[in-house]
């Protein structure tokens, strides 16, 4: 693969590109040694214990190796930009969010560690800087990890995947502060590599579906007995650095936190202590703008009249031949100049607000601390730094709270609509900025930590008795009886249409408050919280199934080659299933294969098609949209296709979840998030021959359902893709076989509770 040079961009952007500092050597304990307690309960979950953050992490980062090493070791190869040096250029790299080629990956990630940002982040104190307390775990967590390849080998590792693989080795703290910069980039520069490395045209980014989440946050007014609870179904990755790890981090008087916490991190991102549970889910307002430039020539550009001259950056690539590959990359005063979009008059930078972003993994530490929402709310305050989620949290109060405090541009409507131009890549229109005044450029609220970004005062917020929910819609119908609006549209738009998976959401949480969802008397309580989220509904289908029987009036229609094709089994079938994606849910593939080319364009170029029958009305917003077209040509011709394409491959109609869908050889019901289920599945490609799809590859992870009481927190999980990714682990799939049933883990907290464990094992390390 050859990358253009003239229209490369520089990742040596002033506060957007991160650099490599070596503290190779760690901290110590106050003793000069690491010690810590790992005791494992059932399903191989691990309760870590030491009298200090560097033990703490040590004790962390040796469980972690012990379970899931190589793929922290491939994922330090990527971030060092060493893939195409072992795996070959062309091949792709290991990021499960957004894959690119090696030698794309490569260039990017070398000029990250060439930069210099994480050194003048690691030189910053805290809050803007990691504090002693996160430098000391990632010290102990590097620590632990080395100590457990040292002592096993990497000939001898448990997992085949990297056994005995050149590309093993130690790691350092610069690669977790470098893994915890790129989360916080993950929906911003990170994953617009091609851009940034010139491999990518204007065409638009065709990337894989953000990740999701649902959360609710329960208060007294929801729940039977007034205790507050939290629902957490993050939607993450089933493969790669982005998995959760489930795991409790216990100091003695100073931390006792257990939950879900990504690959490569020290610390709990959705979890709870004794008094206080979160969850978090994604934030889709804006993380990044593009700035038009206007060209002196090719490398400078005006502001405010006046030349400027790019940044040039030089970044060098070894293939696995040995040889070194050159590659030249530019930056203005936005951040990397994009190959797409480029003239001999305009071209265009990328400016992201997470680029010089270190502090969330301060803010989950913190908020592991706080004892109350007052606490976390302060939290917040003090860093206001969550990369690109909402929050939802409760205490034993009993109050429920929402606030999207992620890192968001500080770009007003008013400056958006006088600054606004033109986007080279299909899709980012609102996205584009005149760069060539530094009236355009971002503001500061007087509350904001850090200049560019919106403070406390900007941002959406929702404290309740009853319960604030979000499943990726905007902060507009948090509760719908009270609608949050007049916030700059960079955090999204109110009034607008929810997808059906956010409407499925808050129909669940009205029918269980009402008890019209079949679960006993109204309220939620911690097994009824679980009964609702296990019910499998597919929304869509709810939605448009009283219009089924008029579009299986004719029981013959035509496909789009023109064949003449009976429907009357699949009508059947359809009216016979219960809507819900269960493993045995006969009919719930059929519909999905139809509601799928529902959505396509009639011909190409034509814009999608929509099938709704009342469309959206803002003023009834969980009523609209609804019903199907069935007498549209298209609905009909949709039906026709599908019908079609099961004859043609010998499949049943009454194909079912338990049959198509699979993670390691397990059977995983759900259906995907357009048909509106609640914990939704998605597989990488179309139903197979064999009446298969491709392996389930993102859906719900770390699932969590937890109750504060005063005796302290009930708490039932589900790691849907277990502990392991060590196909050889006994935790491979544990896990997976228990959500595949429906079955949840009553979760150890407390001392007694781990102690009764007749399965527990304890063990010590030292370092």
């Amino acid at each position: 693969m050859k990358l253009k040079s003239a229209a490369l961009i520089a990742l040596a952007l002033v506060a957007a590109v991160v650099v490599a500092v070596r503290t190779d050597a760690p901290a110590l304990a106050d003793d000069g040694r690491y010690s810590a307690e790992i005791r494992r309960t059932e399903y191989g979950i691990p309760h870590i214990s030491a009298r200090d953050h560097g033990g703490l992490g040590f004790g962390y980062g040796y469980a972690f190796a012990q379970d899931n090493l190589c793929v922290l070791a491939s994922w330090v190869v990527t971030l060092r930009g060493e893939r195409s040096r072992y795996f070959g250029p062309r091949a792709e790299s290991d990021d499960p969010v957004r894959p690119v080629a090696n030698l794309v990956s490569d260039v990017y990630y070398k000029s990250v560690a060439d930069s210099g940002v994480v050194a003048r982040l690691l030189a910053r104190r805290a809050p803007l800087g990691p504090s002693d307390e996160l430098r000391r775990l990632v010290d102990g967590y590097v620590a632990g990890y080395n100590r457990y390849l040292e002592q096993t080998g990497v000939a001898n590792l448990p997992d085949p995947t990297c056994r005995g693989k050149a590309w093993v080795g130690p790691i350092t703290a610069t690669d977790m502060w470098n893994n915890l910069l790129d989360l916080s980039r993950m929906v911003g520069i990170a994953g617009m590599k091609e851009y940034v490395v010139g491999e990518a045209e204007a065409e638009g980014p065709e990337r894989r579906p953000a990740a999701g989440s649902n959360a609710w946050a329960l208060g007294r007014r929801a729940t039977r007995d007034g205790h507050s609870m939290v629902l957490a179904d993050p939607h993450f990755p089933w493969n790669g650095i982005r998995r959760f790890y489930q795991v409790q981090l216990t100091i003695p008087g100073v931390l006792d936190v257990s939950g879900g916490s990504l690959y490569g991190t020290p610390v709990v991102q959705i979890g709870h202590n004794a008094t206080v549970a979160w969850a978090h889910t994604v934030s889709h307002a804006q993380r990044f703008n593009l700035y038009r430039l206007d060209l002196v020539d090719r490398t400078s550009y005006r502001v405010d009249g006046r030349a400027e001259p790019m940044g040039r950056q030089e970044v060098q690539v070894t293939l696995q031949d040995g040889t070194v590959v050159g590659h030249t990359l530019y930056t203005s005063r936005y951040g990397p100049v994009l190959a797409a979009g480029q003239t001999d008059k305009v071209a265009y930078a990328l400016a992201d607000v997470n680029a010089g972003n270190l502090r969330p993994a301060d803010e989950w530490l913190a908020m592991a601390r706080a004892r109350d929402l007052t606490q976390l709310r302060a939290t917040q305050s003090t860093y206001q730094s969550m990369p690109f989620v909402h929050t939802l949290a409760t205490d034993v109060g009993g109050n429920a709270y929402f606030a999207d405090t992620s890192m968001v541009p500080h770009v007003t409507d008013a400056q958006a609509e006088r600054c606004g131009k033109p986007s080279p890549i299909p899709g980012l229109e609102e996205y584009v900025l005149d760069g060539s005044t530094s009236a355009c450029l971002w503001g500061k609220d007087r509350d904001a930590v850090v200049p560019g970004i919106f403070g406390p005062g900007s941002q959406p917020r929702l404290t309740r008795a009853d319960y604030v929910a979000n499943s990726n819609n905007t902060f507009w119908m948090t509760n719908p009886s009270a609608p949050l609006t007049g916030y700059p549209r960079a955090f999204g738009k109110a009034r607008t249409e929810l997808e059906p998976r956010p409407r499925v959401s808050l129909d669940m949480i009205a029918r269980r408050l009402s008890g019209a969802d079949g679960l006993g008397a109204p309220g939620f309580t911690l097994e009824t919280l679980q009964g609702s989220v296990q019910g499998k509904r597919n929304y869509t289908f709810e939605l448009m199934r009283s219009d089924l029987a008029k579009l299986c009036r004719n029981s013959t229609l035509t496909t789009s080659d023109g064949k003449r094709m009976e429907v009357r089994e699949a009508c059947r079938t359809l009216r016979e299933w219960n809507g819900r994606a269960t493993l045995d849910g006969r009919g719930a593939i059929l519909w999905r294969e139809f509601f799928q080319r529902l959505g396509r364009p009639t011909r190409p170029g034509d814009p999608v098609y929509s099938p709704w029958r009342v469309p959206f009305d803002p003023e009834r917003p969980l009523a609209t949209p609804r019903g199907l077209k069935s007498d549209d040509p298209v609905v009909r011709l949709a039906l026709a296709d599908a019908v079609a394409a099961f004859q043609a491959d010998g499949i049943p109609l009454t194909l079912t979840p338990g049959q198509a869908q699979h993670y390691s050889s397990v059977p995983i019901p759900g259906c995907t998030e357009g048909e509106g289920c609640f914990d939704r599945v998605r597989m990488r490609g179309k139903l197979g021959a064999d009446g298969r799809y491709p392996e389930v590859d993102t859906g719900s992870t770390f699932m969590m359902a937890v109750e504060l009481t005063p005796a302290g927190p009930r708490t039932r999980t589900i790691l849907t893709y277990s502990l392991s990714a060590n196909p050889s682990s006994p935790h491979h799939t544990d896990q997976t076989v228990l959500f595949s049933r429906g079955q949840w883990v009553t979760e150890r907290f407390t001392e007694a509770e781990i102690a009764a464990d007749p399965r527990l094992r304890t063990s010590t390390v030292h370092g």
